[in-house]
């Protein structure tokens, strides 16, 4: 019988075609025929899809080759930076059992048990061990093994985070990935050779529950991370450094802003004065402005009962985030969403196709159960403040609406100083229909104009297939922050959902009644998380018409605490935060406490200021002081808090 032909796979690659036997690797493809490719890449993409040089190939295409410092080479640049650290501790903590090591937004991690916590002194150990054997020049080569005998051998070595994993992979075989001394179960990709790994650092270590179960064992979870370049490097730890000076917690403390107690349970925030005053000016703009767009305002309560959420749908997609309570022998929930709320107020009336679009808004405070070990100062609370809204509207009104409302959103960003976003378009996954709500016309509609608005407002997007929630497509906007931090904010959502749950309906020019399309949106996400992203993005130095205390007056001596009294009045009634040092102190300590809480300008009050009617002006982060006329000052502070600039 003749022998059948081998399968041959045909590669297209920087205008070049390689030619090769069905199984063979890229690399082997490549050092074979295009050897300098080789040497300049360090993975590639195969019809879109990443490959490493070690794998097998089994389809013809197109391979685009991968630099280090584009997206996808620093994921297989960290990915393999994971496994090298993995190898320098087992080799100084052999007794190390070994999880998960994945790449991460700018860098990686990997879980280890141990019989005690790493110290800082051993992540400098472990990280001279991981130059040295990536100095070796080891290649990463590929193995593969059947998965009962991973199975088996796992089971032998008492290695059970890795026969777990094993055990979860439907294929009959499995990979494994070597270099040196060092094997691990992986599915890649890996870089070619250790020597491509220079310029990382190991960053800190952390406690991190087995599959994020709090009812599974405890792991010891390092961090680090890895860059293409030593320069790259460096500006990330200069960056991290930064990022330190700027922690909304640190500067919540030092600017005495707010305070989470212990004793009163995790995750829920005490506003002080200073805190409070700035959120009042936030409240007020947002509040006025939505006022002026055509919203009305309104309050609802805490709490509802049970049946509530069951019809919302709540108590079934959402029941571990949700607090419960007995009231009355029934059961209540603290809302967790406004939606509901909103929806009750809509439909206490009939509402006819000329009321359309009615737009709600609040600033509603709500509850969400997480967990203790992602509570995160401002950041991750269990009680916050959204800044909800949600629009009803007639299919004809929801590009208008939608144009509207992103108008809308730049306008608040742009005022509190973020200019740059990352924007989202998040569509349903159209091979998987079952798992959404609302009809094809629905979706189409929806996902239209969502791109659409998008398109119009020139806004560069990405589009994130699959990533729609069931009830709806939606925009996500992160803002970018003074460092280049990405923070989620603002979100534009369609529910095909609730409107049905509630039979939400409005009457047409027909004189039939019509669904309503109804449009959830939040322009600062929760004030909670706006507040920890403003207070990192200035560093605490709000621009005036932010900053919780504007002026602050300071007195040389007791004989001038009368004329402070008086400017301290004025600026009041003219709508100015502003305190009064008179204390018995040092001049200077006086000055050095308001630069501490980074207020933007000190009066300073002496004899001489008193006489002529003046003050003497100095401003946040500047030594000299300026002298003017008490009115010609007011006028200037006034000014500044209207502009908002």
């Amino acid at each position: 019988m003749a022998k059948t032909a081998e399968k041959t796979i045909r590669l297209d690659i920087d205008s070049r075609s390689l030619e090769g036997d069905d199984g063979a690797t890229l690399g082997q493809l490549m050092r074979a025929q295009y050897p300098e490719g080789f040497e300049r890449g360090v993975a590639a993409k195969l019809n879109g899809r990443v490959v490493d040089f070690h794998t097998p190939i089994h389809e013809s295409g197109r391979v685009d080759l991968l630099s280090l410092d584009s997206p996808e080479g620093l994921q297989v640049l960290r990915h393999s930076t994971a496994h090298l650290m993995a190898s320098a501790v087992v080799k100084l903590f052999p007794e190390a059992k070994l999880a998960i090591g994945p790449a991460i937004e700018e860098g990686f991690y990997y879980d280890f048990q141990v019989d005690r916590p790493f110290q800082p002194e051993d992540l400098e150990k472990i990280e001279k061990l991981m130059h040295e054997i990536a100095e070796e020049n080891h290649p990463f080569v590929r193995g593969e093994m059947k998965r009962t005998d991973a199975i088996r051998e796992f089971r032998e070595k008492h290695d059970t985070f890795k026969l777990e994993l094993a055990e979860g992979i439907p294929d009959d075989t499995v990979s494994t990935y070597t270099h040196s001394f060092f094997t691990d179960l992986c599915r890649g990709p890996h870089v070619p050779r250790t020597r491509v790994l220079k310029s990382f650092k190991l960053l800190s270590v952390a406690g991190a529950y087995w599959r994020g179960d709090s009812n599974r064992p405890m792991l010891q979870r390092i961090y680090g991370t890895a860059f293409a370049s030593k320069d790259r490097l460096k500006e990330h730890l200069a960056r991290i450094e930064e990022a330190k000076k700027r922690d909304h917690r640190k500067l919540g403390h030092d600017l005495d802003l707010f305070s989470v107690h212990e004793e009163a349970g995790g995750g829920l925030i005490f506003w002080h004065p200073h805190g409070a005053a700035m959120r009042r000016v936030i409240e007020d703009f947002w509040k006025d402005e939505h006022l002026r767009r055509g919203y009305q305002l309104v309050n609802t309560p805490h709490i509802a009962q049970v049946d509530l959420w069951e019809q919302s749908g709540h108590t079934g997609f959402y029941r571990q985030n949700m607090y419960f309570m007995n009231v009355d022998e029934k059961e209540y929930v603290l809302k967790p969403m406004n939606c509901p709320f909103h929806i009750l107020i809509f439909k206490r009336r009939k509402s006819s196709y000329r009321d359309l679009p009615i737009r709600i808004a609040e600033l509603g405070t709500v509850y969400r159960l997480e967990k203790s070990g992602v509570l995160h100062g401002l950041a991750r609370v269990r009680g916050f403040t959204q800044d909800d809204a949600h629009l009803f509207c007639t299919g004809e009104q929801v590009e208008t609406e939608l144009v509207q409302v992103l108008d809308f959103t730049r306008y608040m960003l742009d005022t509190f100083g973020f200019t740059h976003y990352q924007v989202d378009l998040s569509v349903r996954d159209a091979s998987r229909k079952q798992d959404y709500m609302g009809s094809d016309e629905d979706w189409a509609l929806a996902e239209g104009a969502l791109e659409r608005v998008v398109k119009s407002a020139g806004l560069s997007y990405h589009v994130a297939v699959g990533e729609a929630v069931f009830y709806g497509p939606k925009i996500d906007i992160k803002l970018t922050d003074a460092i280049g931090r990405s923070w989620q904010c603002s979100t534009i959502q369609f529910d095909f959902n609730l409107p049905r749950r509630f039979d939400v309906k409005y009457v047409g020019s027909d004189g039939q009644e019509h669904q309503v399309y109804m449009i959830h949106r939040a322009l600062l996400g929760s004030m909670e998380r706006f507040f920890a992203t403003l207070i990192e993005h200035y560093g605490g130095d709000f621009p005036v018409w932010l900053a919780p205390v504007q002026v602050r007056l300071i007195t040389i001596a007791g004989a001038q605490a009368s004329y402070a009294e008086e400017i301290r009045q004025l600026l009041l009634d003219r709508g100015i935060r502003v305190e009064a040092d008179l204390r018995e102190e040092k001049i200077n300590a006086k000055i050095r406490d308001a630069e501490l809480l980074k207020i933007p300008y000190m009066l300073v009050l002496g004899k001489r200021e008193v006489e002529e009617r003046t003050v003497s002006v100095r401003t946040h982060h500047k030594q000299s002081q300026d002298v003017m006329k008490l009115r010609e000052f007011v006028e200037k502070v006034v000014a500044e808090s209207k502009v908002r600039s």
